[in-house]
């Protein structure tokens, strides 16, 4: 129950919080404010790391088949959409620093205080531990519930008009990504000053995995709806984990940036909800692509 047992710092410190500690909470930081935001962001990211314990338990019972198909997909979707960019990123950022390219002193000294870093590092190796664990549950019980709808060819090239919907996908996956490499490497345009000011190589591995995420999403939407004879499954990976995370951390950035009251040099720029947003597109695309295969695999 290693996914059961990596959800034990993040659950420990929210519900610490809730309560009132300020456990892991540096003086000055804006998580000390009292603000409803605050309050509301907790309790629902406590709630969605309590359901991996859910999922374990209908992953490993035999009870677990019975569970209605959406009931069990839908939660699993999220968890691997939240999941996967942590999965890539923060062993990034962390090799970065290994090999001495992590935040300068200037960066370092721009950042507002807001968590300390020991609670990162609990935290974020209990989310990988997770999403190896939830990974290596899912994938055979997908296996002997669902299998006879991804093994096999891709069969034939998806009814109009899933091709134009997946090409949309594509396109507009190469504008945010091409926004999002730009971000990674330093670019300003559509920054605000605190932006540009607290940019490192943390913030670059982040933009770089929303950009590989999209890409990813687009990709798999695309061999999809083409079809072919190569195999169904990796396509339908793909498809799944980009369109996943793509979704998942577009919704989540945009709510994070639409909770507070932000200065004159912290305020978000239009470009930055415009490419969150298309983040959400991108993944709803690809999503409708996905459903499209997965609807003509049942039928057939």
């Amino acid at each position: 129950m290693a996914a059961v047992a990596a959800t034990v710092p993040y659950l420990t410190l929210k519900t610490a919080w809730l309560a009132g500690s300020h456990i892991g909470i540096p003086e000055g930081s804006g998580l000390l404010e009292p603000r409803l935001f605050t309050t509301v962001a907790n309790a629902v990211s406590l709630l969605m790391d309590a359901t991996v314990i859910v999922l374990v338990l209908v992953l490993t019972r035999p009870w677990g088949r019975r569970v209605p198909s959406w009931l069990l997909i839908v939660p699993a979707f999220v968890a691997t959409g939240l999941l996967t960019p942590i999965v890539l990123g923060f062993p990034g950022q962390l090799v970065l620093r290994a090999l001495g390219q992590g935040p300068d002193a200037a960066a370092q000294a721009a950042e507002e205080p807001f968590l300390e870093p020991w609670v990162f590092h609990a935290v974020y190796a209990g989310f990988i531990v997770q999403a190896i664990a939830l990974a290596g549950l899912f994938v055979p019980y997908a296996r002997e519930r669902w299998g006879r709808r991804w093994q096999g060819p891709l069969g034939a090239r998806l009814p109009s008009p899933t091709g134009v919907v997946a090409g949309a996908a594509a396109a507009l996956a190469l504008v945010v990504s091409a926004t999002h490499f730009y971000w990674a490497f330093g670019g300003t345009a559509g920054r605000n000053a605190a932006q540009i000011a607290q940019y490192s190589s943390d913030a670059g591995v982040v933009s770089a995995v929303h950009g590989i995420c999209a890409l990813t999403a687009a990709v798999g939407a695309v061999l999809l709806a083409k079809g072919g004879t190569g195999r169904a499954g990796w396509p339908l990976a793909v498809a799944w984990t980009g369109s996943a995370a793509t979704l998942c951390w577009g919704m989540w950035m945009l709510t994070a940036i639409s909770g507070g009251d932000a200065g004159p040099d912290e305020r978000i720029t239009t470009a930055t909800y415009v490419i969150y947003a298309g983040q959400m597109i991108i993944a709803l695309l690809a999503t409708t692509v996905l459903g499209r295969f997965l609807t003509g695999r049942r039928t057939a």
